[in-house]
């Protein structure tokens, strides 16, 4: 199994193959998602403080936050799987 990375912003990468899904922030689930990890201490901001675009769920119950779009992020993961 090869490892594949992608690039979440700002010089942050993380493995593509332990990602369960890329999600826009918007929604009062996911803002609970977020605030439950954040009093887990399993949430890793790699937003550099601009807003937050993106939330990277992981298999390890991390969450990543992300300034990059969810879309873009989205084709940044197909774009590699297909190398």
């Amino acid at each position: 199994m090869d490892i594949q990375l992608i690039n979440i912003g700002f010089g942050n990468i993380i493995s593509a193959n332990r990602v369960i899904a890329i999600v826009s922030p918007e929604s009062a689930p996911i803002k609970r998602i977020v605030n439950d990890a954040r009093e887990a201490n399993r949430l890793i901001d790699a937003t550099y403080g601009r807003r937050t675009r993106s939330v990277i769920v992981m298999d390890s119950n991390h969450i990543i936050l992300s300034a990059i779009q969810p879309e873009t992020m989205g084709h940044r993961f197909f774009t590699n799987k297909d190398s």
